[in-house]
């Protein structure tokens, strides 16, 4: 078992003792491991939502930094044309990196929403099959 298993946002053994160490030394440690254990799988979507926020931004102050800096040249034609190029070329390979990370991400998001729908379907046919074994209706508590 590695460590990311460990220390994962449930009630796990590990967790807990962690908790408990954190109320322990300093009462703000214990509430933040509570508050991980309660809303950490929330965090995952919270990261990557903000991390792409970040991207959007810094990606258009590179772009406008990339135009500011054109406008400097060092007086040599063939070097500041030999580095347009280059920059053109660096500008190329980014957006591809770009729309392939976006590719990826739209095809991890997609194999989770089979993921959580085959365990859905799987349920359901459970669900039915113990409700149609028993004889019975099952009680729905909302």
């Amino acid at each position: 078992m590695n460590q990311s298993a460990l220390i994962r946002p449930d009630w796990t053994p590990a967790t807990i003792a962690l908790m408990v160490l954190g109320f322990v030394v300093f009462w703000p440690l214990g509430l933040a491991m509570l508050a991980y254990i309660l809303f950490g799988e929330r965090l995952r979507g919270f990261k990557r939502d903000a991390n792409d926020r970040a991207d959007r931004i810094f990606a258009g102050c590179r772009r406008a930094g990339r135009r500011y800096n054109t406008h400097f040249t060092t007086g040599n034609v063939a070097f500041d044309d030999w580095r347009k190029a280059e920059l053109e070329r660096l500008e190329e390979e980014r957006r591809k990196l770009d729309e392939m990370r976006e590719e990826f991400d739209n095809y991890v998001r997609e194999l989770r929403r089979a993921k959580d729908q085959e365990e859905f379907d799987r349920f359901m046919r459970e669900r039915r099959n113990n409700s149609s074994g028993s004889g019975q209706n099952p009680v729905v508590d909302l």
